[in-house]
């Protein structure tokens, strides 16, 4: 409530011993798992440059898919030799920022790429180290949105068209790239793990396929994230160590039956990592009853700064923040302010009987949401708080309606 009244709501707040201990679980998971392991979060489940900080300080590497998140990383003085670039359609402007800035590794995902990114190379006189990202056609089970290992989609080159093959045998003729290895990602979130034991499984094979065919090196493997977050109480996810034994036993498994030296093992969590520490905190305003229906409990933000439940039909648990030890004594719909049928928050919220100026907190709102928050209806975008030992830091400031109108002309 002190942060509320200090920086208003809605607010978002990050707790960093949170942050401090899902890196240092993904990073000693792995290791124990397989020595030769890496951890490069997904900046794009929440950028921040003071993230970047703790990030670099806990050894965790990061994965951008942007020239703005590289500008993130090179705000905060994030280490270039961290640093991979993912994504399906880079321009010739990003990719001559990262190859300028050193960056360790780009992920190709497109044939238009590899020329582009052989021509950006060759000029700035460096062979630059890349994976080739391919799809292995494994369905992992997540929201049809967020699932990008299949046939259908936008992301990777597909393995049983042929296209995989040719991507490979590209890569390693450009004279400026040096091909470090393979990459996939099968979506988010992955709730099981057979859909990385099946999908490492069938990579591998294609890598010696690569290997005998085209002299492909598998000095680096990487099957993505993807790795899934307990945003309810009824639906939580395996422990990280679940994820990173299975990941590093069909590793193993397919350097044994297809003669591979063990390659260095790159991890890319995003949700998994960050969205336990971030807590939404709006404030209670209009109230609507329909008898026999339900109850609208209406609060200062939503769909402008979390577009998950609208977009994904994500489902969040909420409490009272300043009615806390009162028992809920119903259901109650919590909808946003924004002028969309479609703006619900939590459709079913047990809550103490909700009154205008309560606070009501969403947990696990750390990942996708103020990522993707947009100024829709002209509605500035909430501030962010970092709480440590005690202590809250501003890390990003409320925007203000001078901020939104800074690029428009009359």
């Amino acid at each position: 409530m002190d942060l509320v009244e200090e920086y208003d709501s809605p607010l978002y707040v990050y707790d960093e011993s949170t942050i401090r201990s899902m890196a240092r679980d993904f990073s000693g998971s792995f290791s124990n798992a397989y020595v030769n392991s890496r951890v490069s979060y997904s900046f794009k489940a929440f950028a921040s440059p003071a993230l970047a900080k703790i990030l670099e300080e806990e050894g965790i590497g990061v994965d951008i898919v942007s020239g703005g998140e590289l500008a993130v990383a090179r705000m905060a003085g994030f280490p270039a030799g961290e640093l991979n670039f993912n994504g399906n359609n880079k321009s010739r402007q990003e990719l001559e920022e990262a190859i300028a800035y050193g960056i360790a590794r780009i992920t190709i995902d497109g044939f238009p790429e590899i020329d582009l990114l052989n021509s950006v190379a060759g000029e700035q006189g460096i062979r630059q180290p890349v994976l080739v990202r391919v799809s292995p056609s494994v369905d992992a089970h997540s929201h049809r949105l967020t699932t990008t290992g299949i046939l259908d989609t936008k992301f990777g080159f597909s393995i049983e068209t042929g296209h995989a093959e040719l991507a490979i045998e590209q890569a390693i003729e450009a004279p400026n790239l040096d091909l470090r290895g393979i990459h996939f990602h099968l979506g988010s979130p992955i709730f099981e793990l057979e859909p990385y034991t099946e999908a490492i499984a069938y990579v591998m094979a294609f890598a010696a396929d690569m290997r005998d065919r085209y002299g492909l090196e598998l000095h680096e493997f990487s099957p993505g994230g993807g790795f899934a977050l307990g945003y309810k109480r009824d639906a939580l996810p395996l422990p990280i160590s679940d994820y990173a034994n299975a990941i590093a036993e069909a590793l193993r498994a397919g350097c044994d039956a297809h003669g591979f030296d063990e390659p260095l093992l790159i991890v890319e969590p995003g949700r998994a990592l960050i969205g336990r520490a971030g807590v939404a905190v709006y404030t209670v305003g209009a109230i609507k009853e329909i008898p026999g229906v339900r109850t609208y409990v209406s609060v200062d933000g939503g769909m402008g700064d979390n577009i998950r439940p609208a977009l994904y039909e994500s489902e969040y648990e909420a409490f009272s923040v300043n009615r806390a030890t009162e028992a809920p004594d119903g259901q109650y719909r919590i909808a946003g302010k924004y002028c969309e049928s479609g703006d619900i928050l939590i459709n079913e919220a047990s809550l103490p009987k909700p009154k205008p100026g309560d606070l009501i907190a969403l947990p696990a709102s750390g990942a996708y949401t103020v990522a993707m928050a947009s100024n829709y209806n002209m509605v500035p975008r909430p501030a962010i708080v970092m709480v440590a030992d005690g202590e809250a830091r501003l890390i990003r400031r409320r925007e203000t309606y001078d901020d939104l109108l800074a690029t428009s002309k009359v």
